[in-house]
Order: structure tokens, then C-alpha cells, then sequence
């Protein structure tokens, strides 16, 4: 019997594969994987400098102790490099491994933007937990880091290197925090409280350039001002890995297209997490993934289960200024209301019927996230 294939390890990769052992503790698993395979929460890399942790530290269990909980074969270290859907196979170089079912939850790369400079080795991303051990050991007798884009990312290591006792400069030049996420009073609230405990902002220009200087870096702007750190971190953002889902002939637009089943345009191949696009969304969040893992378990045990995504809003772990927020549908017109108290804002975003189709909470406003929900209507039914 050919085996169920799912590449990636991340959280879509090792929920799935959790799910589908409740339900089938038999059918062959092979989980490949580029990294080391070790298991972790990606939501805990922007609060190890909170937590002290390094990344040995966030590592929830090796992958041989995966693999034996979970009955299934783990390779590390591997590299595919391409699908051969005519004869049911994943390519790794001169290897070919046959599959029953295929699964990608290969997760997003990180968008490098474009620089100039001879400091650029001293430029890091961290979208993974082998990324975040290089980060925390580059920084080693680093005090200054400067964090390229005011994104979810960026905020929260803005404010985690911080608590870490790191002096954080950030640079966004779509001029305010979270600009793609909340709207702008609740972006000033932000970054109210994140300068409150010491990020300084540079709102507006974008980096153009690195360079050596001395034991660290000089970063110029777009307007010509430059800023100087020991260490940069990227954070400009996340796209979904289609490329050799591309290549293999599958449907692709912004993620890999699947529908409700988490089935792409090829009946045996599934694909969940930060990689998919189901009906129009990239929604690269905890919630919807483990909702996907969940259904797709079903599916793949033989019981067709469309993915529902209910009420599910995104936190970020920025504790200087807490936000919740539930983005409005793209194309819905409407209009923000507010309510304001010091940094704690409630922002309710409301269709031209008078319905509640987002919102935005900030400070001790995020209390009132329950009571919300309940007006909320789901993502996807």
C-alpha cells in the first residue's frame, strides 16, 4: 500500500497528521521536510525573548518522538524538488517515493525585499524554528536590532525584543502599524504603547540599503536619513509557496487553489495551512488551520468533510497595547465607528445595512472579543 505523503512539518503538517491518527492508526505516513523536523508552535517564536527561551527551549519534541507518537516515518533534510502526478510520486533529486494521497503544508516563504549594501549577511528572517536559532545566536553581544516592516511580525518581535532588553528601532513606510490589519487610530494606540517601552518608529520611507559598519550595520532610507543597529530582522511578510505546485500543472492564484475538501485541482493531492487558498482566501492564522486539519483528517479517512471556518479573529502578542481584530470581507462597503478611551479603542466596522462585519480592539477594549464574536457571521460555512 502506498503511503498518505504530507510535506511539511510545521503546525498544518502535525495537526493533520494528529487528526488522521485518531481516526486511522494504520494506513503508512510519510512526513518530509526540509528542516530538522522538530516539533513547535510558530506563534511562540515572537515571545521567546518574553520567555527566555532559546529555540532548543520551544521545541516540543524531537522528530523521532514525533514520529513514534504519531506512527508514522519522518525525513529531515530533504529537499523536493518536484511532483510527478502522472505517476503518483514526489521527487527528492535522484529519489522517488510513491504516494496513495499527497498532502502540501509547506507552508509561506518570507518576502525578501530588495537591498543594496555589503551588510546584508547581517539582514535575518525568522519564519521557522530553525530560523529563530540563528536569529537569537547572531544576536549574541547585540543591543540595537532594527526591524524592517510594522506588520503582525514585526510588531510583536518589536515588542519581544524589547522585553529582552534589546533597544528596537522599526521602519514601515506605509506609515503607521498593523496598516494591513487595523485600522489608523487603533494603529496609533499600538504604537503609543510600543513606544512607551522604547521602539522607536520610522514611519514612511522604506530601506534601501545595508551596510558594514564597524561590528554592526548602517541602514539608509528611502529619504536619504539613515539608522544604525548590531542586527537587522526582516519582517516585510509572507508568500504562500506555489511555485512547484505551479510547476506540477496544479491550479494556483495567490495560494494553491483548493476547494471546501481542501482537494486541489488534482483529486489525490490536498494542501492546508499558509500555502492554500480556499474559496478566494490566504488565511495564514492558527484558528483556520487547525479548523483545515481537522476536516481534511475526515476526508482522508474517507468521510468528505468541506472546512468551515466560524468567527475567528486574530490576536496579536503585542502586551505593551493588546489588539484583537476581525478583518471586514474584501469588497464589503462600510464604515468605521469608535470608541475611544486612551489606547483602549473599540473599532466596529459596519456594512451600509448596519451590520457588524469587523472590528478592531485595542488595550482593555479586547475584553469585549467574546461579545462581539457572537454578532460576528462566520468566515466560510
Amino acid at each position: 500500500m502506498d503511503p498518505l505523503i504530507v510535506i511539511g512539518t510545521g503546525l498544518a503538517g502535525f495537526n493533520l497528521v494528529k487528526e488522521f491518527r485518531k481516526l486511522d492508526k494504520e494506513t503508512p505516513v510519510i512526513m518530509l521536510t526540509a528542516d530538522d523536523g522538530r516539533n513547535y508552535s510558530k506563534p511562540m517564536l515572537s515571545a521567546g525573548f518574553t520567555k527566555e527561551k532559546t529555540a532548543d527551549e520551544l521545541a516540543m519534541a524531537t522528530p523521532e518522538k514525533t514520529a513514534e507518537q504519531f506512527g508514522v516515518e519522518i525525513r529531515t533534510g530533504v529537499e523536493v524538488s518536484a511532483i510527478d502526478r502522472e505517476t503518483r510520486e514526489v521527487v527528492l533529486g535522484e529519489e522517488r517515493l510513491k504516494f496513495s494521497r499527497l498532502v502540501l503544508a509547506w507552508g509561506a516563504d518570507v518576502f525578501r525585499p530588495p537591498l543594496e549594501g555589503d551588510g546584508l549577511d547581517r539582514v535575518y528572517s525568522v519564519n521557522d524554528l530553525m530560523d529563530y536559532g540563528r536569529f537569537r545566536e547572531a544576536l549574541d553581544g547585540c543591543r540595537k536590532v532594527l526591524i524592517i516592516g510594522g506588520g503582525l511580525i514585526g510588531c510583536e518581535f518589536a515588542n519581544d525584543l524589547t522585553n529582552g532588553g534589546y533597544q528596537v528601532e522599526l521602519v514601515e513606510p506605509e506609515g503607521r502599524c498593523l496598516p494591513l490589519l487595523i485600522p489608523e487610530p487603533c494603529s496609533e494606540a499600538v504604537a503609543g504603547g510600543l513606544e512607551e517601552i522604547g521602539v522607536r518608529f520610522h514611519f514612511g520611507p522604506l530601506v534601501k540599503q545595508v551596510d558594514q559598519s564597524g561590528d554592526g550595520v548602517v541602514a539608509t532610507l528611502s529619504d536619504g536619513s539613515t539608522v544604525e543597529a548590531d542586527i537587522v530582522l526582516s519582517a516585510v511578510g509572507l508568500r504562500p509557496r506555489i511555485e512547484m505546485a505551479r510547476e506540477a500543472g496544479l491550479e494556483v492564484n495567490r495560494g494553491i487553489v483548493v476547494d471546501r475538501m481542501l482537494r486541489t485541482s488534482d483529486p489525490e493531492i490536498f494542501a492546508l495551512g499558509d500555502c492554500s487558498e480556499v474559496e478566494g482566501q490566504v488565511l495564514p492564522y492558527v484558528l483556520p488551520l487547525m479548523a483545515a486539519a481537522r476536516a481534511l483528517a475526515k476526508t482522508l479517512n474517507g468521510e468528505e468533510t468541506p472546512v468551515a471556518y466560524g468567527v475567528m479573529p486574530v490576536t496579536i502578542k503585542t502586551p505593551a497595547c493588546p489588539v484583537v481584530c476581525y478583518g471586514p470581507p474584501r469588497g464589503v462597503e462600510g464604515e468605521w465607528e469608535y470608541e475611544r478611551d486612551g489606547r483602549n479603542i473599540k473599532a466596529l466596522f459596519r456594512d451600509r445595512e448596519g451590520n457588524l462585519r469587523g472590528y478592531a480592539l485595542t488595550g482593555e477594549a479586547v475584553n469585549e472579543k467574546m461579545k462581539l464574536n457572537k454578532e460576528m457571521p462566520p468566515i466560510l460555512e
